[in-house]
């Protein structure tokens, strides 16, 4: 009756030595992920390749959930050591990867970043509330005269920002954004969409009583064509931008840093009466711009000692002169994390600590 458990331990031993043979067979590491962190992770990874005697690694821009997929799918060389992620990852990810037997994650908190709302510097600037983006961006808001809630959801009608706010301008409400497998929809759903739904009463109540069907409707994008899928190629909406005047944007901070002599951010305040803050280094650091969101490298630890280089990546990644307030990341656009919580995680990818979705 002991036959059938030691079979069972010496097939599992098998394959996890195969595995192992298998990925000493690929001597440069491979990254895939958010287009957002993409930049900053490709320039760590230049840097890595010009001051060591490893191999410039490969970064991927697949979108955080197609990156999440590509690194749970399992160990070995056919697999990517590393994903970046625009958002934390969801413990259905954490499940996929366990799944296919990618049981040991090490998560890197690298910085910061702000979801713009930008448009060509010859178009007029935009002054938004939370509320204003929802109203032209939701697929459902509330009925004319209601607050919102259960049974008091309609179709967006609004066709013009001056239909969502008399202030705003009479133009076609056109916004070009990242698809559903992109973090950064992901954030900008929960941050912009949602921090407009819960300013009416009426859906505020809702989340109390039914917080999925809440969360379904305070989260979904209109598909009437006046949210355009762009892709996850966040330069590609940048040169849209700039042919298209009456367009707006939505992508992370990195990319207007990088292209601030064509087009410029939204100004954005949480509600009516609060404060506008433009999209710009300060006002993210400090937490006072409405829409920004914390950025994630995962490493798969199965691979640490299989392909060469990896601890000596993520080491030149948590480097104060890499991620450091005065690091070359900073020169990129990333916001950099405060000290402690650099210190943190520098000690947590040193000592590879597993990730723990409940700290």
């Amino acid at each position: 009756m002991f036959k059938k458990p030691l079979l069972t331990v010496v097939a599992a031993s098998a394959i996890a030595v195969a595995t192992v043979g298998v990925a000493q067979a690929r001597d440069q590491i491979r990254v895939v992920g958010s287009s957002t962190v993409f930049p900053f992770t490709t320039a760590v990874a230049e840097e890595f390749g010009k001051t060591t005697s490893f191999k410039t690694p490969i970064i991927e821009s697949t979108g955080t959930g197609g990156g999440m997929k590509l690194f749970c799918a399992g160990v070995g060389v056919e697999h990517p050591d590393l994903t970046n992620a625009s958002r934390r990852i969801k413990a259905s990810e954490v499940e996929m990867c366990e799944k296919n037997g990618v049981v040991g994650i090490t998560e890197m908190k690298v910085g910061f970043d702000g979801i713009v709302l930008a448009n060509a510097k010859s178009a007029p600037t935009y002054r938004l509330t939370l509320r204003d983006v929802y109203l032209a961006l939701a697929k459902d808001v509330p009925a004319p005269g209601t607050e919102g809630g259960a049974g008091n959801m309609i179709p967006n009608p609004n066709k013009t920002w001056k239909d969502v706010n008399s202030s705003l301008p009479a133009v076609k409400i056109e916004v070009l954004g990242p698809p559903p497998t992109s973090g950064t929809r992901d954030a900008f759903n929960e941050l912009a969409i949602e921090g407009g739904c819960k300013t009416f009463a009426g859906n505020k109540a809702w989340k109390k009583a039914d917080k999925k069907a809440y969360k379904s409707a305070c989260r979904s994008i209109r598909e009437d064509g006046a949210y355009v899928e762009a892709g996850e190629n966040d330069n590609l909406i940048v040169q849209k931008l700039q042919a298209n005047a009456n367009a707006l944007g939505v992508f992370g901070f990195s990319f207007l840093d990088q292209n601030s002599d064509v087009i410029k951010g939204a100004k954005i305040a949480k509600k009516a009466g609060a404060s506008f803050y433009a999209p710009e280094f300060e006002a993210i650091a400090q937490g006072d711009y409405p829409i920004s969101r914390s950025l994630f490298v995962y490493v798969k630890k199965a691979h640490i000692d299989a392909i060469p280089g990896i601890k000596e990546f993520i080491t030149e990644y948590t480097s104060e002169k890499a991620w450091g307030d005065y690091g070359y990341l900073a020169d990129k656009g990333l916001i950099p994390l405060p000290k402690k919580e650099r210190e943190q995680y520098a000690r947590d990818v040193r000592e590879l600590r597993s990730l723990s979705l409940g700290s």
